[in-house]
């Protein structure tokens, strides 16, 4: 998987809470669960052992995106849109402008948008002046790609 080095430091520092802080956290309470005793019907005891197996479930997918990413060195250039550009779009007759990042640092408030998202795989590879057209769940929508910025 194609990452930025600022996606590959979020799922780190996830992974890091999960390992160090989370993992604590649940050992703490299937001991206090346990010295309860009759585990049987013992609710949180059952209930810790089910967040123990998502939490081990979710250290174990963070450590797989992080062994199989490629880190992507960012140097985005004003000719096509990759990771990273900043673009400005138009639509109907409204602008938008957003930066296309790593689905982990997606954040639409911070006008950051997925390169994985039907918009953000339309835009990638495409130049200045093209047209670009993504099924919406109202139909197709066509944007015009107005500008490409570096995101430096």
């Amino acid at each position: 998987m194609e990452i930025t080095q600022e996606g590959l430091d979020k799922i780190k520092q996830e992974l890091d809470t999960l390992k160090n802080v989370k993992r604590k956290e649940i050992t703490e309470r299937l001991r206090k669960a346990i010295s309860f005793g009759d585990l049987s019907e013992n609710f949180d005891y059952h209930n810790a052992r089910e967040e123990q197996n998502f939490l081990e479930q979710r250290i174990a997918q963070l450590e797989d995106q992080i062994r199989d990413s490629i880190v992507l060195s960012l140097s985005p250039q004003g000719d096509t849109v990759q990771l990273g550009s900043k673009v400005s779009i138009e639509s109907n007759g409204e602008k938008f402008s957003f930066t296309i990042t790593d689905p982990q640092l997606s954040n639409p408030v911070e006008d950051k948008i997925s390169s994985e998202s039907p918009l953000g795989k339309a835009l990638l590879g495409k130049k200045k002046g093209d047209k670009i057209e993504v099924m919406t769940p109202q139909g197709k929508q066509v944007y015009a790609l107005l500008d490409i910025f570096s995101s430096s």
